[in-house]
């Protein structure tokens, strides 16, 4: 991460634990590496929890990061999931410390276990769950956190949020995965000026850059957010959605004839189902559809 990002969140105000209107229920008897609310609509906000450290990617985020994930996209309540961080950064990259520690013994680096830092999981997890992920990026999204932000379906940003994907700074590669989903995202020009030189970018360069949807105030970041996953959750077939995230990136490694092939027979399966009913006649009807609950892999 870049100087400014290093500096102390000691010096910095912590912003208030999120209040979501309409929560439904928390995860106060979880790790608190990371928290958990659902609103009544159905979306579940992950919110990254170590602000005294800029929310650094460790150990203790990590775990509670992946299992907060696979709970959510299991739970039939469930229907679209929030990524966001608390206080002033979404994920200032990985911490330093246990970067230090992993590459203490160069002669045992093979050896040693990179899942106590990075988790059992990698961030490409994201793209396999079902449920849409939409990342509400609140302040410095580095390194690791970067290729977390990247792999969440769609992102949003606050005005003057930094961005860097510094590994060659810091003596690395483009790791997790990142390497992968950059330059689908912006291109190979690009992805590669921003690999090989690891500066920093802001929100509204990002936004230029294709990475983020929308670049929002600070104080309006999370709300809009959530009105935008909202929308979704109230309008969009569970099945369909679980079905079209597969899709998109399943057919990343395709040709187009293999995915047309494979979407003509996944119409013939979604026509089976209850929810192309529902959708047709909500709209003729002109109300909301109201889909069923997606709870099991489809």
């Amino acid at each position: 991460m870049e100087p400014e990002m290093l500096e102390s969140a000691a010096s910095h105000e912590e912003d208030p634990p999120m209040s979501t209107a309409g929560a439904a229920e928390s995860n106060a008897g979880q790790d608190d590496a990371v928290l958990v609310e659902t609103t009544a609509s159905g979306v579940a906000v992950l919110t990254l929890n170590r602000p005294e450290r800029l929310n650094t990617w460790g150990g203790d985020v990590a775990g509670a990061f992946y299992s907060s994930l696979e709970r959510a996209d299991a739970d039939p309540a469930v229907r679209v999931i929030v990524v966001t961080g608390r206080g002033k950064a979404f994920c200032a990259g990985a911490q330093l410390g246990a970067m230090a520690a992993v590459g203490e013994s160069l002669d045992n680096i093979e050896q040693r276990n990179l899942s106590e830092l990075v988790g059992d999981r990698q961030p490409h997890f994201l793209t396999t769950l079902r449920k849409p992920v939409i990342a509400a990026i609140n302040g410095a999204c580095v390194g690791i956190g970067l290729t977390v932000a990247l792999m969440c379906d769609v992102r949003f940003a606050a005005a003057g949020a930094k961005f860097a994907a510094s590994f060659a700074r810091r003596g690395l590669v483009a790791e997790y995965g990142v390497s992968w989903i950059l330059p689908r995202l912006t291109g190979w020009g690009v992805a590669l000026d921003l690999l090989l030189s690891g500066r920093t970018f802001l929100a509204d360069e990002a936004l230029q850059l294709g990475l983020i949807k929308e670049v929002v105030a600070p104080e309006q970041l999370l709300q809009r957010t959530l009105d935008y996953a909202e929308d979704i959750a109230r309008n969009c077939s569970p099945a369909s959605l679980a079905v079209i995230k597969c899709q998109a990136y399943g057919d990343a490694r395709r040709t187009v004839e293999e995915a047309t092939a494979l979407a003509e027979t996944l119409l013939q399966q979604s026509l089976q189902r209850p929810d192309v009913i529902e959708g047709i006649t909500s709209f003729l009807e002109k109300r909301a559809p109201n889909f069923p609950e997606l709870t099991a892999p489809d």
